[in-house]
């Protein structure tokens, strides 16, 4: 799938990068970024790391080189989550 050469900034997408071979099975492995782009200039994409749900990572400011990225898709904004999963008596 190539590269959109337009990725409008502040769009929520998710880039799978190329991670490298495995050296136990050959196999190439893939690592996804969600969050929102700052820019992307055809060369490098600039993107601001949604946090872990799970509260384990921050939000992250990562860049991307062109030749490592896979995929690029976009994905709708997460739900706000209203009150807690807890069961009430």
């Amino acid at each position: 799938m190539p590269i959109p050469q337009h990725i409008p900034a502040g769009a929520r997408i998710v880039v799978r990068v190329y991670d490298g071979v495995d050296g136990q099975d050959g196999r190439m492995k893939f690592r996804d970024y969600i969050g929102h782009v700052r820019s992307w200039d055809g060369q490098c994409l600039e993107l601001t790391r949604d946090a872990a749900a799970n509260g384990s990572r921050p939000e992250q400011k990562v860049s991307l080189e062109a030749g490592t990225i896979a995929t690029v898709k976009p994905i709708p904004e997460r739900r706000e989550q209203h009150g807690s999963r807890a069961v009430k008596p």
